[in-house]
């Protein structure tokens, strides 16, 4: 078990992340997980920083290709499925969940 809780979730379509989102940045990184204040109480998110603006859906986008990247998934396998208009969001990774939250995991923890 983890020292801290992780981002994830399991659903029957994959793992849903929240992700706390920076836009504006001075470059596109993972950085790590914090703790936010959400609709569901106190809860861990993936930090993610973009450098493109929260306009016109350009920062979601940005968020997509840099996880895509880290996690060395499909871009097609991503979705933003909650708070496109906020720094809060929650993006589906599609797939097999057991898989999915361990390989997540890994790859956060590394």
């Amino acid at each position: 078990m983890p020292a801290q809780p992780l981002p994830f979730t399991a659903t029957r379509d994959g793992v849903v992340v929240t992700i706390r989102v920076t836009p504006r940045a001075r470059r596109d990184e993972i950085d790590g997980t914090t703790d936010v204040a959400g609709p569901r109480g106190t809860e861990r998110a993936l930090a993610v920083h973009v450098a493109a603006p929260p306009a016109d859906g350009a920062a979601n986008q940005a968020v997509l290709r840099v996880l895509a990247k880290a996690w060395r998934l499909p871009p097609s396998s991503l979705e933003i499925v909650g708070g496109t208009t906020s720094r809060l969001k929650r993006v589906l990774v599609r797939g097999d969940a057991d898989i999915l939250f361990r390989q997540l995991s890994e790859r956060i923890a590394a």
